[in-house]
């Protein structure tokens, strides 16, 4: 069983940058891979971001590999998003997700986290 907790999200004024959070519980956190995704209002989820459980592979939605980074650290149990040169658009709750391999498929993740609002003012 792993629990996760996001946090970081807030309003930012387009061009800034954020760095969200997702702090997990549970002695397996190693094994599993981690991703980000968002939901804006009445869109669909979309993926973000996801990193193999090793740290040593990180996928990308082409709309956001310029901007985002995804990145691990086990030690800490913690995943992170770093947000650069965000836009109105991004605008969204974003969740982070554990699962067995880092895909872009939501259906393919275990566990999910509560969420953090992302507000981007133009």
């Amino acid at each position: 069983q792993v629990q996760l907790v996001e946090s970081g999200g807030g309003l930012v004024q387009a061009g800034g940058s954020l760095r969200l959070s997702c702090a997990a519980s549970g002695r397996t956190f190693g094994s599993y891979a981690m991703s980000w995704f968002r939901q804006a209002p009445g869109k669909e989820r979309e993926f973000v971001a996801a990193i193999s459980w090793s740290g040593g592979s990180t996928y990308y939605a082409d709309s956001m590999k310029a901007r985002f980074t995804i990145s691990r650290d086990g030690a800490k149990n913690t995943v992170y998003l770093q947000m650069n040169s965000l836009k109105p658009e991004d605008t969204a709750v974003y969740y982070c997700a554990a699962g067995r391999r880092p895909t872009d498929r939501g259906t393919d993740y275990n566990y999910w986290g509560q969420g953090t609002q992302v507000t981007v003012s133009s």
